[in-house]
């Protein structure tokens, strides 16, 4: 990254600086010789005390939410968009006058700042995508800096245990992107990166209008062509890497796939140049292979060799909290931790799990009342249609972090469409009456796979499940 003297030359709050889209950003800001203090009310709540022990050992200045941390006009409050006027943070900020940026402003300052930015976009997948792409610069000695939503596996050490984001000397600055909040707007990338395009949070003719800029500002874009909608906003990039497994004109495809129960086999061939690579990857699932090919073509679009590429993600670990298995139980029931929120990423985990035999009892947490309602119909066709008859899916109520958010219908509406369907699901308002549940269900053989996002515990609670199993 370029000189981040403007950054660095005064003191930073970070409101929630726990979360998965604040924490990374600290980190890199902190790397960079900032001042950071911050506040959490999962600190608050006692929640998180090894991560946060983390970052004071760190020196880290963390202050319980009250906004006592918060003292001079000096400092630049980071704060989501979501949080409120009342909380004390924002509260005393406004009266010291202090500016004040949300998450994605900050992050497209970083790497709008760095002299070669390759933005990872799309509606599912991005994490992944990213770590694989900043994994593969690492070991083609790019030295990159990585700001990631989730923990990379690869990066983590003894000093390092929630390394979702790296901080490297080279000139690159890999990192995904938001749609969500229409901030993918603000950056400026080398590389744009897009993988595939479908309702999350935005309609789709809002999608394809973010999305095809984007595209459009970066020099070279890396696309897949077998998602049609992708592949329809081809034409607004000024030059183009291509991926895919069905389409004949992708320029970097696979074939001669073998998929096992936690890894992948395939043979990634560059129609560029008729040459055929040998990829191992040690994560599971059809969805893994395309996340495969859109870092092996950003990775050619920043000029790395495909072989090389190729070779890098035979070591990837993967990331926490997607497709990660807990562990089994000692009658064989495994438990997997997911990040799966949208039916995209819902469908990709269940389809991963399907391929193998064994049955499924899918827990699900909406991560919040008002993405229920956007995408709650497609959510359960895809629950109900993809699990068979023998599955069970259980959902508890919606995580709720506080607000005035309209919560008088969640997932009880859910598990009527998944019925309506033809599935099988239950709806047991509290997560610890669910982990009861799952425990009395569960049967030598099982994969139990515990889905939602925004919500730290539940790898905590995907713990506790294993360890009720007989």
């Amino acid at each position: 990254m370029n000189d981040a003297t403007d950054l660095t030359a005064h003191p930073w709050f970070f409101c929630g600086i726990g979360g998965s889209g604040m924490l990374p950003l600290a980190l890199i800001l902190k790397g960079h010789g900032a001042e950071i203090g911050g506040s959490d009310r999962s600190r608050d709540q006692g929640h998180g005390a090894e991560k946060f022990g983390w970052l004071e050992s760190l020196g880290f200045r963390l202050f319980p939410q009250d906004g006592s941390g918060v003292i001079s006009e000096r400092q630049t409050l980071v704060a989501s968009a979501a949080v409120e006027d009342t909380v004390p943070e924002v509260v005393r900020a406004r009266e010291l006058g202090c500016p004040r940026m949300s998450r994605a402003q900050l992050l497209a300052t970083l790497f709008n700042a760095a002299p070669f930015g390759v933005a990872i976009g799309g509606t599912s997948g991005k994490s992944t995508v990213t770590g694989m792409t900043g994994w593969i610069m690492t070991a083609a000695g790019r030295d990159p800096t990585i700001m990631n939503g989730a923990v990379m596996k690869n990066f983590v050490a003894p000093d390092a245990p929630f390394a979702s984001a790296r901080v490297g000397a080279g000139d690159a600055f890999v990192s995904e992107v938001d749609e969500s909040d229409g901030s993918i707007a603000l950056y400026q990338p080398k590389v744009a990166v897009l993988g595939n395009v479908s309702l999350d949070h935005k309609s789709l003719e809002e999608l394809r209008d973010l999305f095809g800029d984007f595209l459009a500002r970066a020099d070279v874009s890396a696309i897949n062509l077998d998602d049609a909608e992708t592949a329809a906003l081809a034409h607004r990039a000024r030059a183009l890497v291509t991926f895919g497994i069905t389409s004949p004109d992708a320029q970097i495809g696979a074939h001669d796939i073998v998929e096992g129960p936690t890894s992948l086999f395939a043979t990634i061939l560059d129609q560029r140049d008729g040459t055929a690579h040998d990829l191992r990857l040690k994560v599971p699932g059809r969805h893994n292979l395309y996340n495969a090919l859109a870092a092996i073509a950003a990775a050619s679009a920043a000029g790395v060799a495909v072989a090389d590429a190729v070779a890098a993600l035979g070591s990837f670990e993967g990331l926490a909290r997607r497709f990660d298995i807990v562990g089994t139980s000692p009658s064989g029931i495994t438990v997997i931790d997911d990040f799966g929120h949208n039916p995209d990423k819902v469908s990709a985990t269940l389809a991963t799990l399907k391929a193998h035999p064994g049955r499924v009892i899918a827990f699900f947490q909406p991560h919040g009342y008002g993405p229920l309602r956007q995408m709650g119909a497609e959510l359960a066709q895809v629950l109900a249609t993809q699990l068979e008859p023998n599955d069970v899916t259980i959902l508890c109520d919606p995580a709720y972090f506080g607000g005035t958010v309209d919560r008088s219908e969640g997932s009880e509406r859910i598990v009527r469409l998944i019925e309506s369907h033809g599935g099988k699901a239950e709806y047991i308002p509290a997560r610890a009456d669910c982990g009861k549940r799952i425990a009395e269900l569960a049967r030598p053989g099982d994969r139990v796979v515990i889905m939602g996002a925004r919500d730290d515990t539940l790898t905590v609670f995907a713990r506790e499940v294993l360890a009720a199993l007989p």
